[in-house]
């Protein structure tokens, strides 16, 4: 025996009664899935439930169907077919959404993360492993793991970052072992001075100082304990120096506005030449 099919007015569907686990927005994508409705009709019913108490009109909340919901919209339909689903509770109807969109959909490592984030800042779940738990909890221990991480960079950079929904896994997992070895205030400031808005730019600004961190023959003590050298110097002028580990060796970068200053290489070439003795 099948669901049976309603037809449910677009007014009455709160599109974010759920936290929800995409973020990003394909215009391209949409498009094609405006133009397939509009020549085909809807394939696929959205999937709702019925709220326990209509806010601002809504009587129903979307559970899985969110582009599908909004081309509706688009293309200003009155109705939309829909399966009307009966959740245990919030969490079941998020779990639902999540199974049917990694069946349908490709989520990226950072939209599941955030997901998480936002469900526990909701107070839907307690702690994060409960919502891990809740909402992948057939995942491997190996992947559950990987997720924890993700949540980890979720939490210190969601906001910072350009497009970090096209973070490679392996990616973040270094910077989230860079993180739990204490560099956090390294990279937050690395990416701060960076001055980039692209992806790419912001990973190269990143990337000597996950170098560092992870490095095991740099023979330095992490930040904030003992014996941590010195790696960054801020000047109240603006100036800032810091130091960065790459493959030949260690490089000096400075950055702010008195980095720009006519004259500045050329003392600091001579300090160094006075500290090393006269060149060749």
């Amino acid at each position: 025996m099948t669901d049976p099919l309603h037809h449910i007015l677009l007014s009455q569907i709160d599109a974010h009664a759920l936290p929800r686990d995409r973020d990003t927005h394909d215009a391209e994508a949409q498009n094609e899935l405006e133009m397939s409705i509009l020549t085909s009709g809807l394939r696929q019913p959205i999937e709702i439930w019925q709220l326990s108490q209509p806010r601002d009109d809504h009587r129903y909340g979307l559970i899985s169907g969110f582009r599908r919901l909004a081309a509706a919209r688009t293309l200003e339909h009155e109705t939309i077919p829909a399966f009307l689903r009966t959740p245990k509770d919030i969490p079941d109807a998020l779990a639902s959404m999540v199974t049917e969109n990694e069946i349908r959909a490709q989520i990226s490592p950072w939209e599941k993360g955030r997901l998480i984030l936002d469900c526990v800042r909701s107070d839907l779940f307690d702690t994060e492993d409960a919502a891990l738990t809740a909402l992948f909890g057939t995942l491997s221990r190996q992947k559950k793991a990987r997720l924890r991480s993700i949540v980890l960079v979720v939490q210190v950079f969601d906001g910072s970052l350009a497009t970090p929904e096209r973070l490679s896994v392996a990616r973040i997992e270094r910077l989230a072992s860079a993180l739990r070895a204490g560099w956090e205030d390294l990279l937050s400031d690395a990416l701060r001075t960076s001055r980039s808005d692209t992806l790419n730019g912001q990973w190269a600004a990143l990337e000597p100082v996950i170098t560092e961190a992870l490095n095991p023959q740099s023979g330095d003590a992490a930040p904030n304990t003992r014996d941590a050298p010195r790696r960054s110097i801020k000047f109240a002028q603006g100036l800032q120096i810091r130091r960065e580990l790459t493959r030949s060796g260690w490089i000096l970068r400075f950055s702010g506005p008195e980095a720009k200053v006519p004259g500045l290489m050329d003392d600091v070439m001579e300090t160094i030449e006075r500290v090393f003795g006269s060149t060749r």
